[in-house]
C-alpha cells in the first residue's frame, strides 16, 4: 500500500493530542519513595495480584475495563529496597505532591490555563495490571487555554495531574510481570481540543507542547518520560485513541497511516453492503484438519486442542486487503484474536499456505457451508481458547460490515496500530475518598522563560553562537548548565562540555549516563578553581563515569590529572624545544604547532592550552 496524500478538509479529518510527561520530583506523586527507576534485577521480592473491574458509583461497569478482565492473568509485580506499602496498595495514598503540583501550575501558566478553585483527586479503572490497586489516581489542575500553530489556535482542554504507570517487564506464563520502580512518579497529562486538521498540525502542535514543557526545567528526559496519544476520525469514520505514541516524529506519520486505514475500511464496508455480506456461526473444524501438515494447527491438535472457525459470507478478498503498511482487515481480525491468548488466526485469503493444502481449504469451505464469494477464518489452539478468540473474529468482522468501529489502539514502531481494546467511558472514573482535595495557589509560581527565549540570552548574555545557545537550551542538561553559570563558571566552557565534550565521550562508548550532576559540578569546580586544567576535563569526565563512586579530587589524583604551575608547564616546553632545537632553529615560529602538540601530549592535560601557547612562543623566540 502506497503513501497517500488525501484532501483532509475533504475528508473531514478531526485530531486532538493527549500529551504525557513525567515530572522531575524528588519523591512519587503519592509517597515518599524515589522517583529514578531501578534494574529488574535490583528488585528484592516479588508478589501477585489479580484484579477485577468495579462499579461506578451509578452501578456502571467501564466497557474497556470489562474486556480486559476477560483475559485471566495473574500479574506479578518486582518490588524493591524503596518500595513502600502505598505502591503495594496496602496503606492509603498521602497528600498530593507539592513540587509536582507547583510544576503543573507552571505548566498550566504557560499555555494560559485557568487552575481550577479546588482539585480532587479521582480513581480511574485500571485493570491491565499497571497498577496495583486497579485504578489510577488523576487530578484535574487546570483548563481552557491554547497554544499557536502556523495552521492557527489550538485549544487545550484540561492538565490531569496523574500518577504513572507500573512498568511492563515481561510476559510470563500465567500473565505480566511489572516493575514497581516507575508506579506513582508525577506525570501531567495534556489534552487539547479537537482543533487539528492535518497531520503536520498534529507534529507542530505536539512539538510546541514538548517545548513549553522542557521549559519550566522540571520535566524527566529520556525514552518512555513523555508519550503521546492521538485521536483521529473522519467524517464517514470513527474516533480512535491511539495510545504510546513514543517519539515526536512519528505522529504525523500515525495520523497520515490511521486516516488511510480508516478509508480503507470505510470502502470496504461500502463494497460489504454490496454484497449483502453476514457473519456465519462458529463451528468445530477439527476433523478437516486430522491429517494435515501444518506446522501450527499440528501442534494444537496434537496437545489436545481444537480448530474453529467463522464463516465470513461476502468477505472474500477482503479479509487479505492491506489497510495499512503491511496491515491487513485479517491483521485486525487477528489482533482480536490474540487479545483472547490465541496466537493469531488463518483466513482463506491467504490459503493454501502455512503447509495447509488446498484439499484442507476445500473441505474447510465445504464444512462451514461457505462458497467462493465467501472467506473462512480458522483459530487453532486449545479448545477454550479458540472458541473465545474466533468468537472475537466474528465481533470483528460484524463491526467491519458496519463501518469504523470506535477502539483504543497501540502505536507500532512503523508508525502503524494495532487494537488494544474499547474506547474507555465516563464510567471508569470515581472520587478517590483517601486523598483530601487541595486549592491551587498560582499566585506565587513564577512563570518558566521559554526555550526559544533562553535561545536568545544565551547568545545575547554569554556570547554563544546561536548553535550552541540552541543545543544548550533544549538540551536535557539545561537546568545543570544554567546552575553552573549561577557559580561562576565560564558560559563557554560549560555549554562546550556539556554539549560537545559529553556527545564526544559517549560516541567513545564512555558510560556518561553514570556522572550526576553534583560529579559534573565538582568537576568544574576543580577547573575555576585552578586544581584541573580546562584540558583535562575529558579524561576526569572518563574516569568518573568508568568509577562513578570515586570523588572528583580522588579519580584527578588518580589519573595525574592536577592542573601543573607555571614553573611546571615551563619546564616541560623547555625540554621539548630543546629536544627539538634543531628544529626550531631552522624553522623558527613554524615549528610551533608539531611543538604545541607534543608539548600537550608531555603535560597530559595537566595545563591550559593558553598558557601552554604563551610559554612556548617565548622559548621559540629566544632561539629563533
Amino acid at each position: 500500500m502506497s503513501a497517500t496524500e488525501y484532501d483532509y478538509d475533504e475528508l473531514g479529518l478531526v485530531a486532538g493530542l493527549e500529551i504525557h510527561q513525567q515530572l522531575d520530583t524528588v519523591t512519587k506523586l503519592f509517597c515518599n519513595c524515589p522517583t529514578e527507576l531501578r534494574e529488574p534485577e535490583a528488585s528484592t521480592r516479588r508478589f501477585a495480584r489479580y484484579l477485577h473491574p468495579t462499579r461506578s458509583e451509578l452501578g456502571e461497569i467501564d466497557q474497556a475495563a470489562l474486556e480486559e478482565s476477560k483475559v485471566d492473568r495473574e500479574f506479578e509485580y518486582l518490588a524493591y529496597d524503596t518500595t513502600c506499602l502505598v505502591e503495594e496498595d496496602d496503606e492509603p495514598p498521602h497528600r498530593l505532591d507539592d513540587d509536582a503540583l507547583e510544576t503543573a501550575l507552571e505548566i498550566a501558566q504557560l499555555m494560559n490555563m485557568s487552575p481550577v478553585d479546588q482539585a480532587h483527586v479521582m480513581r480511574k479503572i485500571v485493570v491491565d495490571g499497571s497498577n496495583t490497586s486497579g485504578f489510577q489516581r488523576s487530578t484535574l489542575i487546570a483548563t481552557g487555554g491554547e497554544i499557536e500553530t502556523s495552521d492557527g489556535a489550538v485549544g487545550i482542554e484540561d492538565l490531569m495531574l496523574e500518577e504513572e504507570s507500573a512498568q511492563r517487564v515481561a510476559e510470563t506464563e500465567d500473565g505480566v510481570r511489572y516493575s514497581l520502580d516507575r508506579l506513582g512518579i508525577p506525570l501531567v497529562e495534556i489534552g487539547t481540543s479537537p482543533d487539528i486538521s492535518t497531520p503536520e498540525q498534529a507534529l507542530e502542535a505536539a512539538e510546541r507542547i514538548g517545548m513549553l514543557l522542557r521549559s519550566t526545567g522540571k520535566v524527566k528526559r529520556g525514552l518512555g518520560t513523555i508519550r503521546q496519544d492521538v485521536n483521529v476520525s473522519i467524517a464517514d469514520g470513527a474516533r480512535v485513541e491511539i495510545k504510546g505514541v513514543q517519539s515526536l516524529d512519528d505522529i504525523d506519520d500515525i495520523v497520515r497511516n490511521e486516516v488511510a486505514r480508516q478509508v480503507e475500511l470505510v470502502d470496504i464496508a461500502e463494497e460489504l453492503a454490496d454484497r449483502d455480506a453476514s457473519i456465519g456461526e462458529t463451528r468445530d473444524v477439527t476433523a478437516v484438519f486430522d491429517e494435515t501438515d501444518s506446522g501450527v494447527i499440528r501442534g494444537a491438535l496434537d496437545s489436545g486442542g481444537a480448530v474453529v472457525a467463522v464463516p465470513l459470507y461476502g468477505f472474500d478478498g477482503l479479509v487479505g486487503r492491506e489497510i495499512a503498511p503491511d496491515r491487513r482487515l485479517g491483521t485486525e481480525f487477528s489482533d482480536h484474536a490474540k487479545r483472547h491468548g490465541a496466537g493469531g488466526i488463518f483466513h482463506t485469503d491467504e490459503l493454501p499456505a502455512y503447509g495447509v493444502t488446498e484439499d484442507e481449504v476445500a473441505g474447510l469451505r465445504d464444512a462451514v457451508g461457505a462458497g467462493p464469494e465467501d472467506a473462512v477464518a480458522i483459530v487453532a489452539d486449545d479448545a477454550t481458547t479458540a472458541e473465545t478468540a474466533i468468537e472475537a473474529v466474528a465481533d470483528r468482522a460484524t463491526t467491519a460490515i458496519e463501518g469504523v468501529p470506535e477502539e483504543t489502539r497501540g502505536a507500532n514502531d512503523d508508525g502503524t496500530t494495532r487494537y488494544l481494546r474499547p474506547l474507555p467511558g465516563a464510567a471508569r472514573m470515581y472520587p478517590e475518598t483517601d486523598v483530601p482535595p487541595v486549592e491551587p495557589d498560582p499566585s506565587d509560581v513564577p512563570e518558566p522563560e521559554l526555550l526559544t527565549e533562553k535561545v536568545e540570552r544565551y547568545q545575547d548574555e554569554y556570547d554563544l553562537d546561536a548553535g550552541l545557545a540552541e543545543q544548550v537550551a533544549y538540551g536535557k542538561r539545561m537546568p545543570l548548565f544554567e546552575r553552573l553559570v549561577a557559580d561562576g563558571v565560564d558560559p563557554t566552557l560549560a555549554a562546550t562540555t556539556l554539549e560537545s565534550t559529553l556527545t564526544e565521550l559517549s560516541r567513545d562508548d564512555v558510560p556518561v549516563e553514570n556522572l550526576t550532576d553534583d560529579r559534573l559540578v565538582d568537576v568544574f569546580a576543580m577547573a575555576e578553581g585552578g586544581d584541573l586544567a580546562r584540558e583535562g576535563i575529558p579524561d576526569l569526565l572518563t574516569a568518573l563515569a568508568t568509577d562513578p563512586d570515586r570523588s572528583a579530587e580522588a579519580a584527578a589524583e588518580d589519573a595525574g590529572l592536577g592542573s601543573a604551575g607555571e614553573d611546571e608547564v615551563r619546564e616541560t616546553v623547555v625540554e621539548v624545544v630543546e629536544r627539538n632545537e634543531a628544529q626550531v632553529e631552522e624553522e623558527g615560529m613554524q615549528a610551533f604547532s608539531g611543538l604545541m602538540g607534543e608539548c600537550m601530549g608531555a603535560l597530559r592535560g595537566k595545563a591550559d592550552g593558553d598558557l601552554v601557547s604563551r610559554l612556548l612562543r617565548e622559548e621559540i623566540q629566544k632561539r629563533a
